[in-house]
């Protein structure tokens, strides 16, 4: 019986153990090494037993549940430098002894709230080297109590959990060098007693805001548990607000400051604590004075200059600072923005600029122009033209109200840059104060605002885009119900309308414009060409007119009725001509010289002659002798 139950123990102890992997069984704790097996997933067939679980340097991409199920006994769980790009919740869930869990070196993008639930004893967390640029506000809250090292360098993190890190009171470690952290909230590390080391170099930090903790660092002695705190690499502002840090004389650190510009570069420890000064808040420009209709949107403005940048605030008109709320918005650079205007709005409102340096007012006037009530309008079903009014901003007012099936909005009528808007008359027992039409367009998402009396239920918008779509929301306002009451506003209804594209006439207008003005201009340069090429054959042909000798026909012969041929009759010899001394020209005016008309028939006549192969020459002649001329027999 020993030999086939000692088999027995060694199969099963052989199966227990993944294949590529190498088990180790050290007294009561059994050790799983799978390090660099090329592992594309984690073994399934895993001793559930397994204290120690090494899977580092494989290529495993995604976490689950399954993975890990039913090994309550693991403390030490190793998969660095892998490919997990995701932990799925719960994964680590029934890990309930684990005390160290290292994940650096993956390609984790973000942790949510369950992808690490179920290590309640977790001590050391290492998530270094992901590419994390998210960790949900409740990841680490299953283990607060009992973490004591955190690392979450060289990732992409701008913001990381603080109220879970400052909720950490057994932290020692906490490394957040190599971020995109630009920011510390005030006393986010006030509550961390135990913690020994601070890492936050290289990351965006301008400033650090004062926290208990920091001072620890500067008296060894006193404290327990002094603070290793490292900032370097930061482009720090040497102003006023750090000046608390460099009171702290920390000269073994290697801190610069990136500003101001004086100061740039220039070691932070160094800098004499006279030179960490701040500039008071200066009002650049604002909003003098802002004339609205009544129920139209009011923007206010201030801007504000100081070192550090000034904290904007407003203060209304009845002495009160102006919040956020569903009708008023304060923004960060010094914008206010009241919704729909009333007038309980109208009055003086103040702006406020403040910085450690000091603070700065500027008072802005806003006058609500009341709009007349009841029908004192213009005739029923008066059609009337576009407004003025406009806002820059989407009003709350959108979704207000229930949607009426009357009356119905329409648009119709609608070209490439106009509609006719039209709606019915509504419940007669609802007061209307004006309707207000709200629109914007594919080409621009600006909400446009025009205001129209009660009495008219037709409006046309003009100035549209060719080519666009509309989205147009028709609203109601009734008028309050009491002095201090707001308007009330009710949706009548919405419509969607796209505009013509644009007439190709103009286009071919313009071109067929511009192609008659090219055929005239072309057509005026051929003409003035050949006026200039006829004038210069003139001009040519006039100057080589005398230089050219007429012609004659001789053996001129009678036609006879059958009688003998006549005798020619021998003519005397007669001597050439004589040369002449110049040419003929016409510049000259020489009066011995064919005028144009002449040249033109002797030209005619020695083409004439040159049919029958007959030419003769004769001389230029003055104006009293006698011409040649060609004579042709008649047969």
């Amino acid at each position: 019986m020993a030999p086939p139950l000692l088999l027995l123990l060694l199969a099963s102890g052989a199966a227990a153990c993944p294949l590529p992997c190498v088990c180790q069984n050290l007294s009561e704790s059994l050790s799983t090494l799978c390090a660099h097996r090329g592992l594309l997933f984690v073994p399934p067939n895993v001793d559930r037993r397994t204290v120690e679980l090494r899977l580092a340097d494989n290529f495993i991409q995604a976490l689950g549940p399954p993975d890990f199920r039913n090994m309550t006994g693991l403390v030490d769980l190793t998969l660095s430098r892998n490919a997990i790009t995701r932990i799925g919740a719960r994964a680590f869930g029934d890990l309930e002894s684990l005390r160290s869990l290292h994940l650096d070196g993956n390609r984790l993008v973000e942790l949510g709230t369950g992808s690490l639930r179920g290590p309640v004893n977790l001590q050391h967390l290492i998530l270094s080297g992901n590419q994390l640029g998210r960790i949900a506000p409740g990841a680490f809250d299953d283990f607060l109590e009992s973490l004591e090292d955190l690392d979450l360098s060289y990732n992409n993190l701008r913001q990381v959990p603080w109220a879970g890190i400052g909720a950490m009171p057994a932290l020692h470690t906490l490394n957040l060098d190599h971020n995109l952290i630009d920011a510390l909230p005030p006393g986010a590390f006030a509550q961390l007693g135990q913690l020994s080391r601070l890492d936050l170099t290289s990351n965006r930090l301008a400033t650090l805001a004062p926290d208990p903790l920091f001072s620890r660092g500067r008296d060894a002695e006193a404290s327990p548990a002094p603070l290793v705190l490292s900032f370097s690499g930061n482009p720090l502002h040497c102003n006023c607000e750090l000046l608390w840090l460099r009171r702290l004389a920390r000269p073994d650190d290697l801190e610069t400051c990136a500003s101001p510009p004086g100061l740039a570069g220039r070691y932070f420890w160094a800098v004499p604590e006279g030179e960490f000064s701040c500039e008071p808040p200066l009002i650049a420009r604002h909003t003098q004075r802002l004339w609205v209709l009544e129920g139209q949107r009011a923007t206010l403005r201030c801007r504000a200059l100081g070192d550090p940048a000034p904290t904007m605030h407003w203060v209304g008109p009845d002495d009160r600072l102006v919040g956020n709320s569903s009708r008023a918005r304060a923004f960060p650079n010094g914008t206010l923005e009241i919704g729909v205007t009333g007038a309980g709005d109208a009055g003086g409102y103040t702006c406020i600029a403040t910085n450690p340096a000091g603070e700065a007012t500027a008072r802005v006037e806003l006058r609500v122009l009341a709009l007349p009530h009841g029908g004192n309008t213009s005739a029923e079903g008066s059609r009337p033209g576009p407004s003025d009014i406009a806002a820059s901003a989407r009003t709350a007012a959108e979704g207000e109200g229930t949607l009426e099936s009357e009356p119905a909005v329409q648009v119709t009528e609608v070209t490439a840059t106009s509609g006719l808007v039209s709606w019915g008359p509504g419940r007669p027992a609802d007061p209307v104060w004006m309707f207000q039409i709200q629109y914007n367009s594919s080409e621009d998402e600006t909400l446009i605002y025009r205001i129209v009396p009660a009495s008219s239920h037709h409006f046309l918008l003009k100035h549209l885009v060719p080519g666009a779509d509309y989205d147009l929301c028709l609203l109601a306002l009734s008028p309050a119900a009491g002095p201090s009451d707001l308007t009330a506003t009710r949706l009548l209804g919405c419509a969607h309308f796209s505009t013509l594209p644009a007439s190709p006439l103009c286009h071919a207008l313009q071109a067929h414009v511009l192609g008659g003005t090219l055929t005239v201009a072309v057509g005026g340069v051929l003409v003035a060409a050949l006026l200039v090429f006829t004038v210069a054959l003139l001009v040519r042909g006039r100057g080589a007119g005398n230089g050219r000798l007429p012609l004659k026909l001789s053996h001129v012969q009678s036609q006879t009725n059958g009688g003998p041929s006549p005798t020619p009759k021998a003519h005397p010899p007669r001597s050439p001509p004589p040369r002449p001394q110049r040419s003929c020209s016409l510049d000259l005016g020489d009066a011995g010289c064919y005028g144009y008309a002449r040249r033109l028939g002797g030209a005619w006549a020695r083409r004439s002659h040159s049919v029958h192969g007959g030419l003769l020459g004769a001389g230029c002649r003055g104006v009293g002798g006698s011409a040649e001329r060609l004579e042709e027999s008649v047969v």
